[in-house]
């Protein structure tokens, strides 16, 4: 199955100078080939031995295409997180609650049955990520499972960003998907799947981009981009500025399924710094 970008950039350089250089790698990661490039460069084998590792530690948690601890806690319905899982779901916790549960990890069910070809009209009732209980340890409600697809991607760009700052790096772009600035500024496209690129943005120091489009990937019953509560898509492209990847990744996901008006009181409570909205006719503008 081709994912939505997962880890992967082009490996041609946004500005010139010092940032014409670039460091990429490829390999297996969350059920598909990934790229990994680094806008900027790396400077010796062993700070590109370490994100790779961290690549894999990410997988070893959030994977649903291999053994992680998210498919032991689907497979069970409880476990006892490790950090990372704790903090991703609670800044899912929060999109959810600011997104008016239109952020909700509990279609996964509801994913699987479409991807198969099924209806899932059965397996709607048991989506609600309120009932997930996120403590000491996770339960599931019964027969939930969780996807945490709308939020790792941009999760993992932070994480080799921040691990990129503690080794020393000030002028990197980490594109892993969604974007993560060190240094900077780089320009960036707004580019939807139907009407090709519409604007250029810039990302400055300490600051991230994420964007959704649910026509990257369709699914037999309609887009990737589900509504939990039977939403259908609003939006053809949304692309969110915020101070993180994840939570620009969470929040363009489900600005997708949202209304203009939502989502600019969704934008405010998440502190976003800016949302550009693309429709089904190609015409687009910033929130």
């Amino acid at each position: 199955m081709k994912r939505r970008r997962f880890l992967q950039i082009s490996a041609a350089a946004l500005c010139a100078g010092a940032r014409a250089q670039a460091a990429t790698w490829t390999g297996q990661a969350f059920g598909a080939e990934i790229a990994l490039d680094l806008r900027g460069g790396v400077r010796n084998r062993q700070d590109m031995r370490a994100i790779r590792d961290e690549i894999q530690e990410i997988e070893n948690t959030f994977s649903l295409y291999r053994e992680s601890e998210l498919t032991r806690l689907n497979a069970t319905g409880r476990c006892r997180p490790s950090a990372a899982m704790s903090e991703v779901l609670a800044l899912s916790r929060r999109v959810h609650l600011a997104t008016l549960g239109a952020f909700d990890p509990t279609v996964q069910p509801l994913w699987d049955a479409l991807a198969n070809g099924n209806s899932g009209a059965s397996l709607r009732a048991k989506i609600g990520f309120e009932t997930v209980r996120v403590a000491a340890d996770i339960r599931l409600g019964p027969g939930q499972a969780l996807t945490l697809n709308g939020i790792v991607q941009g999760y993992a760009a932070d994480r080799v960003r921040d691990l990129l700052v503690a080794r020393g790096y000030s002028d990197v772009l980490v594109d892993m998907g969604e974007f993560a600035a060190i240094g900077g500024p780089f320009d960036l496209g707004v580019l939807d799947p139907s009407a090709g690129l519409l604007a250029r943005l810039q990302l400055r120091d300490g600051r991230a981009m994420a964007t959704s489009s649910p026509g990257a990937l369709a699914l037999p019953g309609g887009s990737h981009i589900l509504g939990p509560q039977g939403q259908l898509p609003r939006w053809s492209t949304v692309t969110v500025e915020a101070k993180s990847a994840a939570l620009a990744d969470a929040a363009s996901t489900a600005f997708v399924l949202m209304e203009r008006d939502e989502i600019a009181r969704s934008a405010a409570r998440l502190g976003l710094d800016a949302v550009h909205l693309v429709d089904f006719d190609g015409n687009y503008g910033p929130l």
